[in-house]
């Protein structure tokens, strides 16, 4: 009688401690689930000088081992004497940069510019004093803030950026539309590296 009282114990025992290592594991990704990693690590990219463009800097750019499907030669479109650019590196990475001359304050009325559209969640992953890094969700229907548009929960990820350079404030963001996790996380380190260009 006590072995069998004893191995039920021991049964249920094991069943409560496979059960909390389960739960920990799926805590443990959910925890981690999100999570954007912008560092200093730019062995994937390429530095790529802009003061052919009229902007006196250098950025890095993803190259062809970001596994992106980037070209080895970023293309710029800019008309002379414009205050926008466009950088494409392959058909999956397309950043415009644009000069705000003076304006310093950019990345608060962009978040305010965010708050103001209701048809949308956000949630900041990065949110510094030059870069804003957000997911955003479009609000489901059956909601008060739907959009007529959505039957679907849509996600997507966008960066927005300002850096001055020579006294001029650039913005630099990701397309309206945005784009997975993986080629924002490129795009939030490409805009960080964003700096004036030292002569030599």
């Amino acid at each position: 009688m006590l072995s069998v009282l004893t191995n039920k114990f021991l049964v249920v025992v094991g069943i409560i401690v496979t059960s909390l290592v389960f739960t920990s594991c799926e805590e443990e990704v959910v925890i981690n689930d999100g999570d954007i990693e912008v560092n200093d690590d730019y062995y994937e990219f390429q530095d790529f000088n802009l003061s052919a463009f009229e902007i006196p800097a250098v950025i890095s750019l993803p190259d062809e081992t970001a596994n992106i499907g980037a070209s080895t030669k970023p293309e710029i479109t800019h008309t002379e004497s414009d205050i926008t650019w466009h950088i494409k590196v392959g058909q999956n990475f397309h950043l415009q940069i644009e000069d705000y001359a003076d304006v310093t304050d950019l990345i608060e009325v962009e978040k305010k510019d965010l708050a103001d559209k209701t048809f949308y969640n956000i949630k900041y992953i990065i949110d510094e004093e030059d870069l804003i890094l957000y997911e955003r969700t479009l609000v489901v229907k059956g909601t008060d803030n739907s959009s007529p548009t959505v039957g679907i929960e849509h996600k997507s990820y966008h960066v927005y950026g300002q850096k001055i350079v020579n006294g001029l404030t650039y913005e630099l963001r990701s397309r309206e539309e945005g784009y997975e996790k993986m080629i924002i996380e490129l795009m939030a380190k490409s805009i960080k590296s964003f700096k004036p260009l030292v002569e030599s």
